[in-house]
């Protein structure tokens, strides 16, 4: 077996079909088609069926072991370039899109200042959505929304932010905030209305689930998504309030939304996921530990959010 076998699968896996493989990887088709042969007389199995270019069940076996073994590799170059203190190389980091949307600029210009050699390649997405890449070596690291249901995943706790239900300004709930903006409602202001709420089963759907049932609240969704920063999307293009959390709304929309608190409402929480089996790359390892730093600068932090250890200046 031989690397370029594994490259040549995990392009067509990719890329999805032999031609396309080729050019992503700078070769031609017939040296795909061969490197695949030949790990399939290695393995005695049908990888990708020719018809179509999809791959059998065995071969989605294959090249989920073959990111690994190709991430762990990449992981060996940059540990070693490390210990010469020059650490360089490719950080693939997933990343809840309305997290992503005030947290990549900061991580951005960190990375740019400490560690030049890094490269970032930023996945937005949902945590259903995420974590299986993180799980099949696509992805490196990944800030999702916690739990983390994987037992293949670990997760260390990044920060927790306060949900808000949000409404435009013209809305009647919007009055009852008060002058200072610290007075909580009471959790029936929920009874009934029709918001817009995560899909259930998700960690965030499964928060508001049990704030809202020990209150005898019961909840009326408008509709069901998955992902926060479409259902922020939706509110915000006046399809119905929601719960968010409290940094999903900009800066040039707060003339035009109120975040409400609520009283007893639970916090999202928010970490930074990682395969169990593997030891994370010395700039992975540099990432995380920026991603931290830039949580607990106060002068970065935006409001509503709570950094999970001691806060700290870069």
């Amino acid at each position: 077996m031989d690397l370029k076998h594994l490259q040549a699968l995990i392009g067509i896996a990719d890329h999805g079909s032999f031609s396309a493989a080729a050019v992503a990887i700078g070769t031609v088709q017939s040296n795909v088609s061969a490197h695949v042969a030949r790990l399939e007389r290695e393995l005695d199995v049908v990888l990708v069926e020719r018809s179509s270019g999809r791959l059998t069940a065995e071969g989605l076996v294959v090249v989920g072991r073959g990111r690994r073994m190709m991430g762990e590799l990449e992981a060996m170059v940059s540990d070693v370039a490390a210990m010469r203190e020059d650490v360089s190389g490719t950080v693939r980091v997933g990343m809840i899109g309305t997290t992503g949307r005030w947290l990549v600029p900061q991580l951005f210009s960190a990375v740019r200042e400490q560690h030049p050699g890094v490269l970032l390649r930023v996945t937005d997405g949902t945590s259903n959505s995420l974590e299986p890449q993180l799980i099949s070596g696509q992805l490196d690291l990944a800030v999702v929304t916690l739990p983390v249901p994987s037992e293949e995943l670990s997760a260390a706790a990044l920060f927790e932010e306060d949900l808000m239900l949000v409404v435009p300004m013209d809305h009647p709930l919007a009055e009852r905030k008060g002058d200072d903006g610290a007075a909580a409602l009471p959790l029936s202001v929920l009874d009934n209305l029709s918001l817009l709420l995560p899909m259930p089963g998700t960690a965030l759907r499964d928060e508001i689930d049990a704030a809202a049932e020990p209150a005898g609240i019961t909840l009326r969704p408008s509709m069901e998504l998955d992902g926060v920063r479409m259902i922020a999307s939706l509110t915000f293009d006046g399809y119905g309030p929601a719960i968010l959390p409290a940094t999903a709304i900009p800066r040039h929309l707060r003339d035009r939304f109120v975040p409400l608190a609520l009283e007893g409402f639970p916090r999202r929480r928010v970490g930074i996921a990682v395969r169990r089996q593997g030891l994370p790359s010395a700039p992975s390892r540099a990432v995380m530990d920026l991603l931290r730093a830039v949580i607990r600068d106060p002068d970065t932090v935006p409001e509503g959010l709570h950094p999970s250890g001691p806060v700290i200046r870069r």
